[in-house]
């Protein structure tokens, strides 16, 4: 959420940063609304001042031997009761400006980072690095995408998934589910080895972590929500680790903290019908490790750096070629001030795929989650990360792309052997 103290005193740089976006608003009324809290606060406070003059008025009258019941204590009392009155009043008005202020705040974009560059759509995005050497069919040779190679293999079944679901569902089978086993122990194993502490967080998460993380309100209708209960399938665990520090203050000298959590994620995809329709890229449920970081404002940048790398030796590991794009301000997510995707070189499809977007999100998630942390006498907003490490469906596709072999088969990668437990898959 937007700081409700900039929109009131520099409503000019919020309206270029959502320009810097391509998006649009009205910041009229919302400076209105922010400039009439900020006077009834002021009232409030002047009166509640003037309400403990009285107070300490009376109670050295009495002490200097004034009857409680005189005239002059009575006099001073009953203005300490107007004053009383008005300022419940006043609070009244402010808990609706407040609401209406927090209404029109909850669904502004954050403000890109000075650092972000400026763009209208992913046209503009920058290419920073590529790694590894992307897979090219040799001359004669026919490369497969993973859809061909898994329905091949029989391991992926999509048509009964439909039977028991519906489109854009699937069900591991046999050495797929084994991979995709393999994948998220390998991920979590990597990241735990490199300071992140591991979390397995509810996937029913409730309204208050959803607007917590800037997947509410904005987002309500790509999100899956059970009828009876204020409960919703997680989209990303980017939402329940938000929410593990939601309202708390931490000391500064815990941070930064940094959480790798795994979790199936839901989404309708909503907008996205004819995209991507076989195969693991785009479902509606799918395996995610996410990356998490609490930290100090002065932190984020290196911290944001260090996160990106942590994503990119999962792929590195596994010997998946891929792309660091800088997304340009056009092209940032709700809650990003600035971000990193990362595109895997998917062999069998010749292109390079979205397998993780890593974001700093400054203090905006913490201002609508009210996270804090404490520096001597003072507590301030921290900044939160995440990033994907990795989606595990999107590393399985590009993996039996890259290991497909002439005979059939799918190599495994040396570092994944371990916990796969062969070095191939569909060796004849």
């Amino acid at each position: 959420m937007l700081d409700q103290r900039l929109l009131r005193d520099n409503p000019a740089q919020i309206a270029e940063g959502l320009s810097r976006r391509g998006a649009v608003a009205d910041l009229d009324g919302c400076h209105q609304l922010a400039l009439e809290t900020r006077d009834l606060e002021q009232q409030r406070s002047e009166l509640q001042a003037e309400g403990n003059r009285i107070g300490r008025e009376v109670g050295e009258l009495i002490k200097a031997g004034a009857a409680p019941g005189g005239a002059e204590v009575k006099e001073l009392r009953q203005q300490g009761a107007q004053i009383k009155q008005r300022v419940g009043e006043i609070e009244e008005q402010e808990k609706g400006l407040e609401a209406q202020l927090m209404q029109q705040l909850m669904v502004l974009p954050n403000l890109p980072s000075p650092l972000c560059p400026t763009g209208r759509s992913e046209a503009d995005n920058v290419e920073v690095k590529r790694w590894g050497t992307p897979r090219l069919a040799a001359e004669g040779e026919q490369l497969e995408e993973h859809w061909q190679i898994a329905e091949r293999l029989g391991i992926v079944d999509t048509e009964r998934s439909v039977r028991i679901a519906q489109s854009r569902f699937v069900t591991l089978m046999g050495q797929g589910a084994r991979l995709e086993r393999a994948l998220i122990s390998f991920m979590l194993d990597r990241h735990s080895s490199r300071g992140y502490t591991e979390v397995l967080p509810p996937i029913l998460v409730n309204t208050a972590s959803l607007t917590g993380s800037g997947q509410l309100p904005k987002f309500a209708e790509e999100s899956f929500r059970c009828a009876e209960d204020d409960l919703w399938l997680t989209p990303t665990a980017e939402v329940p680790i938000t929410s593990l520090h939601r309202s708390e203050v931490i000391n500064a000298e815990q941070l930064p903290l940094k959480y790798a959590a795994y979790t199936p994620c839901f989404r309708r995809e909503a907008g996205s019908y004819g995209r991507d329709t076989r195969g693991l890229i785009r479902l509606h449920q799918f395996n995610k490790v996410e990356l998490y970081w609490f930290c100090l404002p002065e932190q984020s940048e290196q911290a944001h750096e260090q996160l990106t790398r942590d994503a990119e030796a999962i792929l590195e590991a596994l010997e998946l070629p891929y792309r660091r794009l800088e997304l340009c301000s056009g092209d940032l997510g709700f809650s990003a001030a600035r971000t990193y995707d990362l595109e895997v070189w998917l062999a069998g499809a010749g292109t390079y795929r979205e397998i993780s977007s890593c974001s700093t999100c400054g203090d905006f998630q913490a201002r609508r989650a009210s996270i804090r942390y404490r520096e001597g006498k003072h507590t301030r907003l921290l900044h939160t990360l995440n990033g994907s490490g990795l989606a595990v469906g999107r590393t399985m596709a590009a993996l039996l792309e890259a290991g497909q072999q002439s005979d059939g088969s799918v190599r495994i990668p040396y570092a994944l052997v371990p916990y796969f437990g062969s070095e191939w898959i569909g060796k004849p």
